[in-house]
C-alpha cells in the first residue's frame, strides 16, 4: 500500500513540476489554438465555434487580443462578429456587428486570451493549496503505512 501510494504521489509532483515548467507553452499553445478556432468559426453547432461561444459569453470577451481579431477572419466578412461578443443581446443588430466602428461600442472590447489565462493564474493558488492537502494527506499515509507493516512483522516474529 505504502508503494502505490509512493508511486501515486510521485506522478503527482511530476506532473506539477511539468505543468510549472511548460506554463509557457502551454499558454503559447492555447494562443494559437483560439486563434485557429477563430479562423474556422461558424455558426453552425461545430464543438470548436461552440467554446469560443461560451468563453465570449461567460469572460465578457471578444476575439483573442481585442475585438478586431474577428475582422481577419471568413465569418466576419460574411456576417460580421459574433452575437457572442456583444453585451446587450437585444441591442445587438447584424448591421452593427458588421462595422467595426459601430460595434466597438456594443461587443465587449477586451481579449479572451489575457482573461482566460489571468483567471487560470488567480486560481492556480487554489489549485496548488488542494494539490499540497492531498499530498500531505499521501505522505501521512505512506507513513502509517509503513508502521504498520512494521508493526504487522515484529508481531509473527514475537508469535513463532
Amino acid at each position: 500500500y505504502a508503494m502505490l501510494l509512493s508511486l501515486i504521489f510521485l506522478i503527482v509532483l511530476v506532473a506539477a513540476i511539468v505543468g510549472f515548467v511548460f506554463r509557457h507553452e502551454i499558454k503559447t499553445s492555447f494562443e494559437s489554438n483560439l486563434e485557429l478556432a477563430l479562423k474556422g468559426y461558424n455558426a453552425t453547432a461545430d464543438r470548436h465555434s461552440e467554446a469560443v461561444d461560451t468563453i465570449q459569453r461567460t469572460l465578457h470577451c471578444c476575439g483573442v487580443q481585442n475585438y478586431s481579431d474577428w475582422e481577419r477572419t471568413e465569418y466576419f466578412s460574411q456576417r460580421g462578429i459574433p452575437h457572442s461578443c456583444c453585451k446587450n443581446q437585444d441591442d445587438c443588430s447584424e448591421e452593427d456587428l458588421k462595422d467595426p466602428n459601430k460595434a466597438k461600442l456594443k461587443v465587449f472590447v477586451d481579449g479572451c486570451f489575457f482573461l482566460v489565462t489571468s483567471t487560470m493564474e488567480s486560481k492556480m493558488s487554489v489549485v496548488a493549496g488542494i494539490s499540497f492537502g492531498i499530498a500531505c494527506f499521501q505522505l501521512i499515509g505512506i507513513i502509517l503505512s509503513c508502521c504498520l507493516s512494521r508493526y504487522i512483522t515484529n508481531n509473527q516474529y514475537e508469535m513463532v
